[in-house]
């Protein structure tokens, strides 16, 4: 089967299920048809409808009586970062960022297993299968880059961003837990914005906001940004 760009597409709903972010709900996952390869340009549709990708799987939330995953992107022109996010780019002005392809590299692989490692020891995506680790990150029908921050050609983060028609869309970001004081977490996204902004792209999408989960309720704090509510955008000004 080619890649699907402009072809009919069926989506299917799972059954409920425990919510991975919000103790005590359950949820519900709206996935398109697994069987597609879905490529860049309807791929870069569908997240204009608030879908995201896990590897080659396309999907957003669909929960019953909630809608506490919001997605939200930054309009890159406007963008206006706090004094914090100030602090933090010259604190890592000493950086190079490496661009490289979305393939797998074993660099790559055990950095992110010494992160999960101290990040989420014990959980499912702490995980020695290398194979798990792809399927998680690498979609080969999507054009996507690992950007590579490197200090002196010690590699301490990567920022994992899918390059879609008029954005990017960050995917996943993980470092060295030595480098905590870096806040590499907030760079790579500051990062990104400025990418995009090069680029002559629109905006950085950055997933889901949930203001009720501690890990995702960061989002808000790149201003101003917009979110997808009631089938469409709106910006939301500090």
């Amino acid at each position: 089967m080619g890649i699907a760009d402009q072809q009919a597409l069926d989506f299917y709903l799972t059954p409920e299920h425990e919510c991975s972010y919000l103790p005590g709900r359950s949820a519900q996952t709206l996935f398109a048809d697994p069987s597609v390869r879905i490529g860049t340009s309807l791929y870069s549709e569908l997240i204009k409808y608030g879908f995201r990708r896990s590897g080659t799987h396309v999907y957003r939330p669909r929960c019953p009586g909630c809608d506490a995953c919001i997605p939200i992107r930054v309009p890159v022109a406007r963008f206006q970062p706090s004094r914090s996010q100030r602090r933090n780019w010259k604190r890592n002005a000493d950086l190079e960022v490496v661009t490289v392809g979305s393939e797998y590299r074993d660099e790559h692989f055990l950095l992110y297993r010494r992160y999960m490692h101290h990040r989420h020891q014990g959980s499912g995506m702490d995980t020695p299968d290398p194979d798990k680790y792809s399927d998680f990150l690498i979609n080969p029908y999507i054009e996507a880059n690992f950007y590579e921050f490197r200090h002196e050609g010690r590699l301490l983060g990567i920022a994992v961003a899918d390059v879609l028609s008029d954005a990017l869309s960050a995917v996943y970001t993980y470092f060295d837990p030595l480098e905590s004081a870096r806040a590499l977490g907030v760079y790579a996204v500051l990062w990104q914005i400025e990418a995009a902004k090069a680029s002559g792209f629109d905006h950085v999408y950055l997933g889901y906001w949930i203001k009720e989960c501690q890990k995702m309720a960061y989002k808000d704090q790149y201003r101003p940004f917009e979110v997808f509510r009631d089938g469409q955008w709106g910006e939301i000004i500090p």
